[in-house]
């Protein structure tokens, strides 16, 4: 009767050895799953990374991707560990930062260049005539920092228009129905709204360098699993070589996503940058690297405007280890 008894509590101590071992080093539990989930909301700058999917050179490095209808969306599943890793702009990765969530950025992935717009109706022909008007707005750090830095360079203020919180799914139905004037948003819709007839009132190439878009990781997993963040960056790489290569039938798998039609897709890309290796290398270097001075501004016009009521600290927020190579 003893010999049994002994066994069973040699087991028991054996696993809370083990699971005091592994609350002490997190590298040692779960290894059996370190699937990386990736949150993504529907844009062009993010499309490389559903092309590499097509490609198949995600799922044998076990990266799942997951679209949101939001970029709000996206934050508040990272906030809630259920993802880790999410594409975001760079004024929402300082919103999180700000917001003490751990998350940083390994990679440049576009820069907007026209892209991100404030579409008016028929009626309206210039910002200007916005005043008392309704704009739609994402809910997110993005869709406020574009109508603010648009108000500014107007001499408006946000007394001068009437928000309306909107997620981007919703934009297309809104300015369709007339439930607003004007919308804060960006590709596909922009184009969606241009052929419903909308007049482009802003776009980011009036604030050049301001809204970039960037992979973020969180610091624990990007330590523990080094090799699999590797294999994101390079399979992001081998999309965008692909697409350079074979534009027209990128676009025609990329149009099918973006539900605008393969010419559209290319004339989209217009208003943006993806960024390659060698745009990653310079933007991310860690000693005079240009992302690091468009943090810091970046930070500072959004204390200015309000959308944050302090700087948060940038000192570890760029990691640049997986474009060195």
């Amino acid at each position: 009767m003893l010999a049994p008894m002994a066994k069973k509590i040699r087991f028991l101590f054996k696993a809370i050895f083990i699971l005091v071992l592994c609350q002490l080093f997190p590298a040692c539990y779960n290894q059996s799953d370190t699937t990386m989930r990736l949150g993504t909301n529907l844009w062009p700058g993010y499309e490389p990374l559903y092309l590499a999917r097509h490609l198949n050179l995600l799922q044998k490095n076990k990266i799942r991707l997951i679209e949101y209808p939001s970029a709000s969306e996206i934050i508040r599943a990272f906030r809630n560990n259920s993802l880790e890793a999410a594409a975001l702009t760079l004024d929402e990765v300082l919103t999180m930062r700000h917001d003490n969530i751990k998350a940083v950025v390994v990679m440049v992935l576009d820069v907007s260049q026209g892209a991100d717009v404030i579409i008016g109706n028929l009626e309206t022909q210039t910002f200007s005539q916005l005043t008392n008007k309704t704009v739609a707005v994402e809910s997110s750090a993005l869709g406020a920092y574009v109508i603010s830095r648009a108000l500014e360079i107007n001499q408006m203020s946000f007394d001068d228009i009437q928000i309306k919180p909107l997620d981007i799914s919703e934009h297309l139905d809104a300015f369709r129905t007339g439930q607003v004037d004007a919308v804060v948003t960006f590709e596909p819709v922009r184009t969606q709204l241009l052929n419903f007839g909308g007049n482009e009132l802003f776009n980011s190439r009036q604030i050049p360098g301001e809204i970039v878009d960037v992979l973020v990781i969180r610091q624990d997993y990007l330590k523990q699993n080094p090799q699999q963040a590797q294999a994101l960056a390079t399979s992001w790489f081998k999309a965008i070589e692909y697409f350079e290569r074979f534009p027209q039938k990128t676009a025609q798998i990329m149009a099918q996503r973006l539900k605008i039609t393969p010419k559209e897709v290319i004339d989209s890309y217009q208003g943006l940058q993806l960024c390659n290796k060698q745009c990653n290398q310079s933007m991310l270097n860690s000693t005079n690297g240009s992302l690091k001075s468009t943090l810091e501004q970046l930070a500072q016009t959004m204390v200015k405007i309000d959308l944050l009521n302090h700087q948060p600290s940038i000192v570890d927020v760029l990691d640049d280890q997986l474009v060195r190579q």
